[in-house]
Order: C-alpha cells, then structure tokens, then sequence
C-alpha cells in the first residue's frame, strides 16, 4: 500500500502528515506572508513561523470566509508542504483531503484539479471533520457512550466559522447541522480593534494579535461581576495584565510583562456575588480617567482588562455585537432539535468541543452552564473537550487512512478522467 498524506486544510492552519501517524508532521499556517522590510520575498506557511520579526507583516491567505477563493496561492502552499515539508512523491501517494461543511461544486472541481492535474495524486478521499472527530474520539474510548452508541455532537470553533454538526454511524447529518458566523479570525479581529481604541494602533499585528489572544483571553464564567473587577484600581483589578510588543531591537517576539499578574484571575472565586459599584469604589467616569492617565504612549506596550474575557464573549453572545444570530449554546439545542427526539438525550451527552477557540480557559465550563437551562431536566448534559483539539481532525484522518479498505473507497484519477469531478464527488455523500 503507498503513502496516505493527511491533509487537514483549515482556513488558517494546515495539518499535514503520513496515515497511520500519531502526529501530524506539520503544523504550519495556511498563508504566506511578508515582512516589511522585504519588498519581494514571500514567506510560505512553516517559513513564517521562524520569521524573527512577526511586526506588521502583510498575510495572504487562500481561504476567505471558510471557503478556498485563491487555488493558485494554494498551490503554492501545498507544493511546499508536500515537497518540502513532507518530502513525499504525489504520483506515488493518495490524499487524505478535509474540506469544509457544504463545499460548493466550483470550489470541488477546483480543489479536484489541484489534487489530480497540478500534483497528480494516486486516489483521493475527501472528508469532513465532525465525522473525523468522532471516529477518533470512539476509537480513544471504546468503552465510552460515543463508541456504544456511534452517535455525537460535534462542535468545531474554527478560523473562520463555529460549527454544531450530529453525527451518526460515522457520517455528519447535513440536516442537523448549524452554523455560527465566528470563528478565531473574528475574534482576533475583534481584539485588534479593542487594543487600536483604547491604546495602541495594531490593526496591521495579526500574528502579535493572534497570540495575545491565544495567551491571555479567558472565558468568563460571570461576565456582571467580571465587569465591574476590571474597573478597580491598582492590584484588586486582578485581570490587568501589560502586554510588550517587540522593538525589533532588544526582542524581536512579543511577551507577557508580569506571568503572575496576567493570570491572576484564576484566584476568583465562581461563588462570589457580583461587585456593586460602591464596592469598587469608583464611578463609571472617575475609572475611565484614571485608565488615561495610566496609558504611556511612549511605551512599546498596552494593557488589558474586560477585553480579555469580552472577546470570546462573542461565540456565546454574538447579539451584543448588533449580529443577528444565535450564541452558541442555542446553535447546539437547535441542532439536536433537528435530529430525531430518539437521538436528543444521546446527543446532549455526547458533546465533543474541538477547534482552536474551544482552548479559551472555562470554555466547556462555561458552555454547560449556558447550555442546562435550554436542555429538558431528564437529560444528562455532558461535553468532552478533545485531548489536542487543533490536531484532532487529523488524528481521525490518520486513523481512517490506515485502515485496510482505504484505497476501495477513494477516487482514483483515472475515475476522475473518465466520470469527471461531480460524478466522482457524489461517492463521498453515501
């Protein structure tokens, strides 16, 4: 049997291996990028994580609102992955695809002919991740509720969108599916904003952004209270934390000034009543001018306090922002509504979070306590969070890459010659 490549193309990282792997072999961003001080040079995924300085670089991404838009910048991000990276021959290889829920035919027939045409792999399998996810997270527990009864509710907080997706027997139920608009793209940009309005302009700080974010966002567990602790002075404010940006000079990455300080918050207690504004101590006006009289513009740095918990607030109440959808919570009930009721009390307690977004701390925490409420009394609500929720989509796929019948379910490029993308797709839906 020849090499399976596992390819799990998110819209901002890409993850990259050999089936039958524990691992991918890669982990790189979906991108290229290119700093300021070069006019001409590019740098193709794994190339931006060693840039030295991540200030202000200019990013071009192939994937836009989830959805490939750019196959030639693709091309040229796979083509270092698959030669480079992985060091493998496509002509001697099968491919392991994972594509977006409801691809649209044209972006198929695109993706087919970079698989086929440019690269000229052996045979192709396309996947979706909820299935992936689950075949994964049954084959880690085979004693477990997911196993027994092969069915879940899987819930991926992506790059660019958050899905709430039923599977069943191994295949995600189309009809059962959600989606919410949000994903770790919207968030970053969400924070850009927050940090440009309140301290420093970084809109053009994507990647410094980005691991702020990852760093010091929280989920809050009592956003009333929350609010009010982020408007108290000096060391009660126990979710202030200074952010230093890099000065190209004495550091070149971007870093936490005070570790302890930043993660203080984890010392609040759940229990503890909201804080009134006389506990504070301070009026709504006086707490704005003392935060201005902090701000030294002089200083490569920023803080942050609401911002931290108020960014991933916008998955569970995407209202507030004035966006007319349902928060997460209601996205999982309605999903599960559009099941089967047999299916309603396995599904609620079969909940698997994965994607980059669900490793905000409190996350599951915190989506349980939204969830109880909208879920019948008589059923158990119960949500996993996967072991490595940005690689687990591909660890399902090395999983089905390596079983003995991979290759009899695959496309092989001489079907695609002679039935053609559409008809070859239609394998892949039974």
């Amino acid at each position: 049997m020849s090499n399976v490549v596992v390819l799990d193309n998110g819209g901002g990282l890409i993850k990259a291996g050999i089936g039958g792997d524990l691992d991918p072999v890669a982990v790189v961003p979906n991108s290229l990028g290119r700093p300021p001080h070069s006019s001409k040079r590019w740098l193709v995924a794994d190339q931006l994580l060693s840039c030295e300085d991540p200030t202000s670089i200019s990013l071009r991404r192939p994937f836009d609102r989830g959805y490939l838009i750019n196959p030639d910048l693709e091309k040229e991000i796979w083509d270092r992955v698959f030669r480079s990276i992985l060091r493998v021959d496509p002509a001697q290889s099968s491919l392991l695809l994972v594509e977006p829920l409801f691809n649209l035919p044209s972006i198929q027939r695109a993706t087919d002919e970079l698989v086929f045409e440019d690269f000229g792999f052996k045979c192709l399998y396309v996947a979706d991740s909820p299935s992936l996810v689950h075949l994964h997270e049954a084959s880690r527990r085979p004693d477990g509720l997911v196993a027994k009864t092969q069915c879940s509710l899987v819930v991926d907080c992506g790059f660019s969108f958050t899905h709430a997706a039923p599977v069943l027997q191994n295949f995600t139920l189309n009809y059962g599916l959600k989606r919410l608009d949000l994903g770790g793209k919207a968030l970053t940009n969400y924070l850009k904003e927050l940090i440009s309005y309140r301290s420093l302009n970084v809109m053009d700080e994507t990647l410094i952004v980005d691991e702020v974010k990852e760093k010091l966002c929280f989920v809050s567990l009592d956003v009333a209270r929350d609010l009010e602790i982020a408007r108290k002075r000096g060391k009660e404010n126990l979710l202030r934390c200074t952010y230093v940006l890099p000065d190209g000079v004495t550091h070149t990455k971007g870093y936490i000034k005070d570790p302890t300080e930043a993660y203080g918050y984890l010392n609040l207690q759940d229990a503890v009543q909201p804080v009134t504004k006389q506990e504070v101590g301070v009026t709504e006006d006086a707490g704005r001018n003392e935060d201005k009289g902090k701000v030294d513009l002089t200083k490569n740095e920023f803080n942050l306090t609401n911002e931290r918990f108020l960014v991933p607030e916008m998955l569970f109440h995407p209202s507030d922002l004035g966006m007319n959808q349902a928060g997460l919570a209601e996205c999982i009930v309605r999903s599960v509504h559009s099941c089967h009721p047999y299916l309603h009390p396995v599904l609620f307690e079969s909940i698997i979070l994965t994607g980059g977004s669900t490793l905000f701390p409190r996350f599951a925490e915190r989506l349980e306590r939204e969830l109880r409420p909208l879920v019948p009394d008589h059923y158990r609500v119960k949500i996993t969070t996967q072991e490595d929720p940005i690689r687990g989509v591909w660890k399902g796929g090395s999983l089905l890459a390596s079983s003995p019948d991979f290759e009899a379910m695959c496309v092989t490029k001489s079907e695609y010659e002679e039935l053609g993308s559409a008809r070859c797709r239609r394998r892949f839906m039974h």
